[in-house]
């Protein structure tokens, strides 16, 4: 679909995706069902000019990145800055799911922070950064710290202080461990607040005697849900869950089982995959969702 077909609902638009051109470096494809290269372009510029954000995802179930070598992290770099100044976008979206290869102990970690703040350093303060890992590298964590187990969780922890938005993908994945030591099923009120709170309020890995992640701040934190029963496997949830998630995790409205220790009121939204499908299913999922946001305090 082109660009300024996307509702107004949207306040952050991911282009998915960027794919690995070998070497470390970066390319972009564009669908022909996007416009032209010059549509695209101005479709971009009239979102971003409208207070919108638009973002380059990297990676996706499929895609891999190539951050082996000092080599890999300059072309990578050099490539996305080309990127973003091409089609004016605002920064990048770190998707990298299970083909990407992000396992603890590999040199894509340290690797993938470095390029991150070199990126930034050269798009300047106003780079956007976000992040759409698998509830199994984030949460998976508290019970194994190990391969892809909490593998994200150094790369939050090294970009926390450049991080706009990380919202977790809570689908295609079954439940998790909370801290308490719960089961916490995909598709639930408890699973998007507990995982919320898990990165908000911090945890130790390995059942809690092991590395302590520190937690963000709620303005950094969204949760990551399918738009629709046939836009992800497993996971999908209501308009009722997605509004008392939300409720519960700003205001203490409408919680489950899990309870936060205090409302945060300035908690950051919601994602979901797709745009596209959304649009497909009739807007079953923005609409809603964009009037709970907006029925906030």
């Amino acid at each position: 679909m082109r660009i300024r077909d996307v509702s107004d609902d949207w306040d952050v638009i991911m282009i998915s995706f960027g794919e690995d051109g070998g070497n470390g470096s970066v390319t972009f494809n564009l669908d022909p069902g996007a416009g032209t290269e010059a549509q695209f372009i101005a479709d971009i510029a009239e979102k971003r000019a409208r207070g919108k954000k638009v973002v380059l995802s990297l990676g996706g179930q499929e895609g891999r990145m190539t951050l082996n070598t000092a080599e890999n992290v300059t072309n990578f770099v050099n490539s996305l800055h080309g990127l973003i100044n091409k089609y004016g976008l605002d920064g990048i979206d770190l998707d990298l799911e299970s083909g990407a290869g992000v396992v603890l102990g590999t040199p894509i970690i340290n690797n993938l922070i470095t390029a991150m703040k070199q990126l930034k350093a050269r798009v300047g303060p106003g780079f956007y950064l976000s992040m759409a890992p698998e509830h199994p590298y984030v949460q998976g964590g508290y019970v194994v710290n190990s391969g892809i187990w909490g593998a994200y969780l150094p790369i939050i922890d090294g970009l926390r202080d450049d991080l706009n938005m990380i919202h977790v993908q809570y689908y295609n994945n079954g439940g998790f461990t909370y801290v308490d030591n719960r089961t916490l099923n995909e598709g639930t009120v408890d699973a998007l607040v507990g995982g919320s709170l898990m990165l908000i309020e911090g945890f130790k890995v390995n059942y809690g005697n092991g590395w302590e992640f520190k937690g963000l701040r709620p303005d950094q934190v969204a949760f990551g849900v399918p738009s629709g029963p046939r836009s992800a496997n497993q996971g999908f949830v209501t308009q009722q869950t997605v509004k008392e998630a939300l409720t519960c995790l700003t205001q203490l409205v409408s919680c489950g089982s899990v309870r936060p220790k205090q409302a945060y009121p300035s908690y950051r939204g919601v994602m979901t995959w797709s745009i596209n499908w959304d649009r497909y299913d009739g807007y079953n999922f923005s609409r809603p969702a964009k009037a709970s946001l907006q029925a906030l305090p």
